[in-house]
């Protein structure tokens, strides 16, 4: 077992884009927009968590290359009165991709407005009848090489 060798591919810019989403109960995700989380905002924290999470990845994930990543931004957004999207958009400059770390960034992004939540997600016997993370997956990857910034360049002139 070993990581994939990657000394021969050149440093390109990659990035990718990941999201899912969280389900809850409707009271829970109207305690959010009014503000009255008890441990705070859990869609702020969820950006944070995420950040670092991306920038962690390589720790978490053990065959997965250290990156240094360019940019990290996630974006949470209620999407109606149960559900919650988070998406994770991570760019680097570098040898291989940043599906991992995008993937990473949603997971632990979601899993800390579980964490922010579980108080009032919680049934009468302690369980998460109504709590759900769902479909994560990577929706958009880019990868430009220097065949990508010549065919931009002959189509710009």
């Amino acid at each position: 077992m070993s990581m994939v060798d990657v000394t021969s591919k050149p440093e390109i810019f990659r990035e990718a884009t990941a999201t899912g989403t969280i389900k809850l109960k409707a009271e829970t995700v109207r305690l959010i927009k009014k503000g009255k989380i008890a441990k705070g905002d859990p869609l702020y924290t969820a950006k944070i968590a995420g950040i670092l999470a991306a920038k962690n990845t390589s720790a978490l994930i053990p065959l997965c290359h250290p990156l240094p990543l360019t940019n990290v931004e996630i974006e949470t957004k209620i999407l109606d009165e149960t559900t919650v999207q988070v998406t994770s958009t991570v760019k680097t400059k570098a040898q291989t991709g940043v599906e991992m770390e995008a993937l990473v960034a949603v997971a632990i992004s979601l899993l800390a407005i579980w964490d922010m939540v579980k108080q009032y997600e919680k049934d009468a016997r302690g369980q998460y009848p109504h709590t759900f993370i769902e479909n994560i997956c990577v929706v958009k990857k880019v990868k430009e090489g220097v065949s990508s910034e010549r065919k931009r360049k002959k189509t710009q002139g």
